[in-house]
């Protein structure tokens, strides 16, 4: 009988044994990766690229709410002072991955608060120049970026507005002078003018009370036309500067394709929608175990030109047949 009884303790202790240990492995198992999303705009003007960038990381494989979880942070296009310490709170809340997008005014000080925590930001700007990576092939140290450099891309813009501008008009560079690619798009757009002499004069808004002197000063200036260049404050205030270029009756043209489907005359630039689903994808590469230090930082190979036909009838303005034989959109 003890015998029996010793053998059928150990088979029940076995057994059990047995039905524990895949609990305990499942108990054991890793959580779902949590990610960072930190922009210094808001999920109202944003929510289509929060749609690109789940969409790149769905192309590897991460689902938000099967297994993944996103954290937001949000600047809501003025909070910038606060970026930084945003970005230590995702820092301290272990979270495995981080994307930085559109905060390039505080860009250093969010990636001096991201010491160790991999992270992929998504700039208008050289990335090296604001100091986030150490180089393009090889950024270096626990960051890289997706740009859409546009400070180059503003004399081909300057070109376009040219061909609907009346001669002897000005054409006027709208700027918030304390956006990092305010210098660097000055000096190009300047060359630009004196290459096809013409005369341009600089516009400056740091806030949106500023929009409204600066847009008086176009009819003192003869301003024939308007650039207005890509910065966070303006990017959220877009329905804003539309409607005041409409109501001065100034063609304007724009980087990204937002504006002209929200009513600007036309935009001339890299899609915004592709870099932050590109993003996604570099953070799903990362949350597989690539290191940020060795994905090179990605740069766009393809401009979209898009023409609002129906502002430019609102405008009267004639667009000529070579413009729109470029366009690769023509919203009527």
């Amino acid at each position: 009988m003890q015998l029996g009884q010793l053998k059928r303790r150990d088979f029940i202790t076995l057994f059990g044994g047995a039905a524990a240990w895949p609990l305990t492995a499942w108990a054991q198992q890793p959580p779902n990766p949590v990610i960072g999303y930190l922009s210094g705009r808001s999920l109202a003007t944003d929510s289509h690229l929060v749609a690109a960038f789940r969409q790149g990381l769905q192309e590897n494989g991460y689902v938000e709410g099967q297994n993944l979880a996103i954290e937001f942070r949000w600047a809501e296009g003025r909070l910038f002072d606060q970026l930084p310490a945003q970005a230590a709170d995702l820092v301290a809340r272990r979270v495995s991955v981080i994307f930085a997008c559109a905060l390039d005014p505080r860009i250093k000080e969010v990636r001096a608060a991201i010491a160790e925590t991999p992270v992929v930001f998504a700039t208008a700007n050289d990335p090296v120049e604001l100091g986030v990576v150490a180089s393009f092939n090889r950024p270096g140290g626990n960051a890289t970026a997706i740009t859409v450099i546009s400070a180059e891309l503003w004399p081909k813009r300057l070109q376009l507005l040219h061909a609907l501008v009346a001669p002897g008009m000005a054409i006027a560079l709208l700027v918030n002078p304390d956006d990092p690619g305010a210098a660097p798009t000055m000096s190009n757009v300047d060359a630009a003018a004196r290459a096809l002499g013409l005369r341009t004069f600089v516009l400056q808004a740091r806030t949106e009370n500023d929009f409204e002197p600066a847009f008086a000063a176009l009819q003192s200036g003869r301003a024939g036309g308007l650039l207005m260049t890509n910065t966070p404050l303006f990017n959220r205030q877009r329905a804003s500067l539309i409607a005041l270029a409409a109501r001065h009756g100034v063609p304007a043209i724009y980087d990204r394709r937002d504006f002209a489907a929200d009513g600007g005359l036309m935009s001339y630039g890299p899609s915004t929608t592709d870099q932050y689903r590109q993003s996604g994808l570099y953070v799903g590469r990362i949350l597989k175990g690539a290191r940020a230090a060795e994905l090179p930082v990605l740069q766009p190979t393809t401009f979209e030109l898009v023409i609002n036909g129906k502002t430019a009838k609102a405008l009267s303005v004639e667009i000529p047949d070579r413009i729109l034989a470029l366009a690769d959109e023509v919203i009527d």
